[in-house]
C-alpha cells in the first residue's frame, strides 16, 4: 500500500519527512494541499479520525496568530472546513495517510515504528 503525505513543499518537516521515507524506500505520494486543495469530506475525516479539528490545527503557526478572534472559534464542521480551505497552512504538517491510519507530524522514531524496516 501507498503512503501519501499531504503538505507544503517548502515546509521543512514536509522535507524531512519525505527525506526519511525515501531513505528507507519506503513508497509514497506528496500532495500539496495549497495546490490540491483537499475536500471538505477529508478534512473532517482527518479530523474525527485524529480527535478532532484541534489535532489537526497547528494554533502555533503564525497564520492562526494572525487570525482575527472570531475566526480562532469555528463551532462548526462547516466553518472549521471553510477556514481550513481559505488558510490551508493551518494544518499541521504533515499528514500521513496509509490506509485507514492518519497522523500528523514527523519523527524519526514515530515513523520508525509505524514503517518499521
Amino acid at each position: 500500500m501507498t503512503i501519501t503525505l499531504y503538505g507544503l513543499p517548502n515546509c521543512d518537516t514536509c522535507k524531512k519527512a519525505r527525506n526519511w521515507l525515501a531513505r528507507f524506500d519506503v513508497a509514497h505520494d506528496f500532495i500539496d494541499y495549497r495546490a490540491n486543495p483537499v475536500p471538505a469530506a477529508t478534512l473532517k475525516a482527518w479530523a474525527e479520525h485524529l480527535g478532532g479539528w484541534e489535532k489537526l490545527v497547528n494554533k502555533a503557526s503564525t497564520t492562526w496568530r494572525t487570525l482575527l478572534p472570531q475566526r480562532k472559534a469555528p463551532r462548526t464542521d462547516p466553518e472549521w472546513t471553510l477556514l481550513l480551505k481559505e488558510y490551508p497552512a493551518l494544518i499541521k504538517r504533515p499528514v500521513v495517510v496509509d490506509g485507514d491510519t492518519v497522523s500528523v507530524g514527523f519523527s524519526d522514531n514515530a515513523f520508525k515504528k509505524r514503517f518499521a524496516k
